[in-house]
């Protein structure tokens, strides 16, 4: 799409800040206002349209894609958004060890046993490990906790990043220890590709996966600039 607009600004509203382009309001795709709870937020959004050329490129724009989907996705569907985040934890990466090699097997404690012990110390949610890929259900004390500990965070805006790390990750641990400061995203990225850094280190790597995986450590830097914006 063109760039059809020359001035981008930020309006004060009684529900948040809009963006607003040559003066007039962004709509998402399901034509929803482009409102923002924060003025930091708004200002990160407005920075992205204002650093268009005269193609507007949506790739280069990830903070106003992920305001849309909470808007558009997780306001309108919340509970769903946190079943999921929930169901994470019964299977979560983080609970499953590999069974060798011993130097994986190392890796993984070293990585993951912290945040098992944080969430527990901190949360009380008290999650249970296993060796190999066989299903373990975890105590239904432990699911009522975490399920406690996701919905007290209430808020949409928190919630959408969230979601998106938990399932990038494949781990609602590792979502929340980035969003109570135990870790930051760069540690948060490393803890969910641990064992795909540990097949490297033996394999290597094609252009492809070297791709993806930038991609992927993209999304998780902006989903915690994301959270810090909400906060303000």
């Amino acid at each position: 799409m063109k760039r059809f607009y020359k001035d981008v600004s930020l309006q004060a509203e009684a529900d948040g800040h809009a963006v607003l382009l040559d003066g007039r309001s962004i709509k998402t795709p399901a034509k929803a206002g482009l409102v923002l709870p924060t003025a930091a937020l708004a200002e990160g959004i407005a920075d992205e349209w204002r650093a268009q050329g005269e193609e507007i490129i949506s790739d280069s724009m990830p903070l106003t894609r992920l305001a849309n989907s909470v808007i558009d996705g997780v306001r309108t569907r919340q509970t769903d958004i946190e079943d999921e985040m929930v169901r994470y934890g019964g299977t979560d990466l983080v609970c499953y060890w590999a069974e060798h090699p011993q130097s994986l097997v190392e890796r993984q404690a070293r990585g993951w046993q912290p945040l098992i012990d944080w969430i527990n110390t901190r949360h009380g949610v008290r999650l249970e490990t296993t060796a190999g890929i066989i299903h373990r259900a975890q105590d239904v004390e432990a699911m009522a906790r975490l399920r406690a500990l996701v919905e007290d965070i209430g808020d949409p805006w928190h919630l959408g990043p969230l979601h998106m790390i938990t399932t990038s990750m494949g781990s609602v641990v590792i979502a929340l220890a980035l969003y109570d400061g135990r870790i930051d995203a760069d540690t948060a990225f490393a803890l969910g590709e641990l064992d795909e850094a540990h097949q490297r280190e033996f394999w290597g790597e094609d252009a492809e996966a070297t791709l993806r995986r930038e991609r992927l450590l993209a999304d998780v830097r902006m989903c915690a600039r994301f959270i810090e914006l909400v906060r303000g």
